[in-house]
């Protein structure tokens, strides 16, 4: 028992934002006290509504206030309590709330910050309804770019085997194009390529760009995005050494052959780059915001109200965003041991209810 504590005690504390309260947010959070993670997870909500959402769904667990001087015994689920602003009916939106779904946030980042969290987990929001409490919001992402005073930063889902990254994100499809410019997409590529160097352990990563228009912009007459900005940025960095290939017509660039060749594909758009990865690991992939001066995880899906309160939500890709989380908020504190792949995959699977 002693060992075990003790063990507890040297796991990387993360901060898990339980997201949208009349989402699935809170029942994906309260999964996690169940299961063997690689961290230490510290729940970031209203305590009364874990209360009653475990009530509903017939959940036997003990809310216990975080302490960070108390390690949590088996079964026990530390919640950092942050009070709504109105009660939740599951399943029902209310703006009156979206101000509490940023305060999770912006603890969470200043626990981050100083050092009180390894890293931060988020469970999802809807962007939609805190634009109705009038506050222009168009992603988690963008939101924490501003908050840690970030110009940039780069949006990448993983899972299936793959690693998709973004140039342009939570974005109108009639803006993308005005959006993606020289000096956006050499940011980009700079950012991804520290990355996947960094914290993912891969000496000369190899990054797979794809075009913008359709079959490449058949040689400018389907847009001339491809001869005018893409290319001429891939060649400046391939001077600078960077692997790049590309750019590709997306069409053809997720197939196997091609994807084979690299270790992670750069996207120009939200739609063109992760209706693919979602299709091979819906349910169990990461979303990482690389550039910020924290680390950050998130699930790879939205906020299903459907399905709040109905037992039928998958924790999945939360705990996986907790596992990725734990391994690269340890490094950041400057922990030696290091969680690999195939001991993230492990612990992924441990915590995954029998």
């Amino acid at each position: 028992m002693r060992s075990a504590v003790g063990a507890a005690a040297n796991l990387p504390v993360i901060a898990v934002t339980s997201g949208e309260p009349a989402g699935i947010g809170p029942d994906i959070c309260l999964a996690l006290a169940g299961g063997r993670l690689p961290c230490r997870a510290v729940i970031l909500a209203d305590r009364d509504l874990l209360a009653a959402r475990a009530a509903r769904l017939g959940l036997s667990l003990r809310l216990r206030a975080y302490d960070p001087a108390q390690v949590p015994a088996a079964g026990e689920l530390e919640v950092l309590h942050l009070p709504l602003a109105v009660p939740v009916t599951a399943g029902r939106l209310d703006p009156a709330n979206s101000a509490y779904v940023l305060a999770l946030l912006e603890r969470a980042v200043a626990g981050c910050a100083d050092g009180s969290f390894a890293a931060m987990v988020t469970a999802p929001v809807h962007k939609g309804v805190i634009n109705d409490a009038g506050v222009p919001f168009t992603g988690h992402t963008e939101y924490l770019a501003a908050l840690t005073s970030t110009p940039r930063v780069v949006m990448m889902l993983a899972g299936g085997g793959l690693r998709v990254a973004l140039v342009t994100t939570h974005l109108a499809l009639a803006e993308v194009a005005r959006a993606i410019t020289r000096d956006s997409l050499e940011a980009t590529l700079r950012i991804l390529h520290r990355a996947l160097q960094q914290r993912f352990g891969i000496a000369e990563p190899r990054i797979l760009v794809a075009g913008l228009n359709p079959h490449g912009g058949e040689g400018g007459h389907l847009g001339r995005e491809e001869i005018e900005v893409i290319s001429p940025v891939l060649r400046e960095l391939r001077q600078a050494g960077m692997l790049l290939d590309g750019p590709f017509p997306a069409d053809t660039l997720f197939t196997p052959q091609v994807l084979a060749r690299g270790d992670c594909v750069l996207a120009m758009y939200h739609d063109q780059g992760l209706p693919v990865l979602k299709y091979a690991s819906f349910g169990k992939g990461v979303n990482v915001t690389l550039g910020l001066p924290i680390v950050r995880t998130s699930v790879d899906h939205g906020t299903a109200l459907d399905l709040a309160g109905s037992g039928r939500a998958d924790s999945g890709s939360l705990i996986a965003a907790n596992g990725n989380g734990a391994g690269d908020g340890a490094r950041v504190q400057g922990r030696t041991r290091r969680i690999d792949e195939a001991h993230r995959a492990q612990a992924v699977w441990s915590a995954l209810p029998d």
